[in-house]
């Protein structure tokens, strides 16, 4: 069996609805190398709700994020980890990980629901990293770590390097059983490649530990393991478990384009087509804005290309191996917005950038925060629109440069972060939702996936969709509903049914 405890990584997201590569490629080879076995499938939600005497956290209607997540399995979720003969963890990083509907598994969790298994224990997924760099802490817990990929041959051992995209691929033959145990509609996550394809490498990123070399998967290859999803009924799908679309193929248009039409031929009723992952080095240059238009065209509306730029701050960058300067970021989102600046039947623009920020790392100082708010209030200035933006603290991942440097003097953004945080709020946020998504706005094609005080939380499955929050109001879960945006904050939007 799966015990999924959700993954968060800077190439990949496999929180529910997403369906990571993680869980698809333990369950091909569970299945490859035991085919007679039954492998069933849980959450850490599963289990947190037994262990809380078979309920929530929170009363109804308020959902809950620590049992948000069930599976067809809840009931008898205990009684699988006892009774299994393989238990696959899949595990995120070793902090958790906070999103509004989730919280992924601790290790305190994990062995805790490991506690009750008899049979042999695996961890696979970005937790694993640690599980090697800090043993200690992991000890007695699992038979076999795998770092990055599970395989029917490698059930035995661990593994720490990727097995190659033929021996993955030879596992797979079909998802129905997995998909079938699902609650929810899922969004798969597509790999299309391992590796970075800079040649200078950002020193708090993992991909470059993960995989060294870089190494394509054929478009025949992706688009075939889409196929197996669409024939176990998955009609949305995001290109985002790489550290750059632009640059699948090493930007070669052709095999882009050829990849984003067999997508639409091979599911033809497909919902949600979304990449994720850009490097605005690569979408700055003459090929990135031709690359963006071909996603604009064969992509679903409310696409994102989130790009990291991690700081304006020229002293950081250099620090850092960043390489983007202020002036490539600006470049590569006029590209983009002039792409994909146009709204779809649903009244959202095709394709947007993302930008995403990154406080405490090395070289910081007041300055650069700063030099934050002048670079994002010269965008703004510009006319030009954006998606999302994403701001956190570095983490220091095992194998990195950063993690090499060890203890270090606290930055600026220790103590100010949550200031810093509130300015980039006021001073970009909010203008540009209201840019994007101006009051009156009709967003048609929502579900209802969250309740809490603020009201009923609304959205479109895909890369990092707008929340629309309905004040006061709950509604049932998945019910489907069209809204007109009336307000605005930081990070979500204010909205109202039809007829309400």
């Amino acid at each position: 069996m799966i015990l999924d405890c959700f993954t968060v990584e800077p190439s990949g997201l496999g929180v529910p609805p997403y369906l990571s590569s993680y869980v698809r490629d333990a369950y091909s080879a569970l299945r490859r190398a035991l085919p007679e076995a039954d492998v069933r499938y849980v959450t850490i939600d599963d289990v947190r709700w037994h262990l809380n005497s078979g309920q929530p956290h929170v009363p109804a209607p308020a959902s809950d994020p620590l049992t948000y997540a069930a599976t067809a399995n809840r009931e008898t979720a205990l009684k699988l980890l006892h009774d299994a003969a393989i238990v696959v963890v899949v595990g995120g990083d070793k902090v958790p990980s906070v999103h509004l509907h989730a919280v992924n598994g601790s290790l305190p969790e994990i062995a805790r629901a490991l506690a009750c298994t008899r049979g042999k224990t695996m961890l696979l997924g970005p937790l694993s990293a640690y599980a090697v760099s800090e043993p200690a802490e992991f000890a007695g817990l699992f038979d076999a770590v795998h770092t990055h990929t599970l395989t029917s041959e490698t059930l035995d051992r661990s593994t720490f390097a990727a097995a190659d995209y033929a021996a993955q691929r030879a596992d797979r033959e079909s998802y129905v059983g997995l998909v079938e145990q699902l609650s929810w509609e899922p969004i798969a996550e597509i790999e299309l490649y391992r590796g970075c394809t800079r040649r200078r490498f950002c020193d708090f990123c993992n991909e470059p530990v993960k995989a060294a070399n870089v190494a394509f998967r054929t478009v025949e290859d992706v688009l075939h393991e889409i196929g197996l999803l669409a024939r176990a009924g998955v009609r949305n799908f995001r290109l985002g478990m790489q550290t750059c679309f632009f640059s699948y193929q090493n930007r070669d248009e052709k095999q882009i384009e050829a990849l984003l039409a067999g997508v639409r031929e091979t599911v033809p009723d497909l919902e949600v087509l979304h990449i994720d992952n850009a490097d605005p080095l690569a979408v700055a240059s003459p090929a990135g804005g031709r690359i963006a238009t071909l996603v604009a065209k064969y992509c679903t509306e409310g696409n994102c290309a989130p790009m990291g730029i991690e700081s304006f701050d020229p002293d950081v960058i250099e620090r850092n191996t960043l390489t983007c300067t202020g002036e490539i970021l600006l470049r590569a989102v006029e590209n983009v917005n002039t792409a994909g600046a146009a709204r779809g039947p649903g009244g959202l623009p095709m394709l947007l950038p993302g930008l995403n920020l990154i406080y405490g790392l090395p070289g910081e100082t007041h300055g650069t925060h700063l030099a934050n708010l002048t670079w994002l209030s010269r965008i703004l200035a510009a006319g030009l629109m954006c998606h999302r933006t994403n701001v956190r603290q570095a983490r220091a991942y095992p194998g990195t440069p950063l993690a090499a440097l060890g203890e270090m003097e606290p930055p600026p953004s220790a103590a100010h972060f949550n200031t810093w945080k509130a300015d980039l709020d006021a001073v970009w946020d909010l203008p540009m939702k209201q840019r994007v998504y101006p009051t009156g706005l009709e967003v048609p094609g929502l579900h209802a996936f969250f309740v809490n005080d603020a009201g009923t939380w609304f959205r479109r499955l895909g890369s990092y969709s707008i929340q629309i929050v309905e004040p006061g109001s709950t509604v049932a879960l998945y019910t489907k509903a069209d809204l007109q945006v009336t307000g605005h904050a930081p990070r979500w939007v204010y909205g109202e049914r039809h007829g309400l």
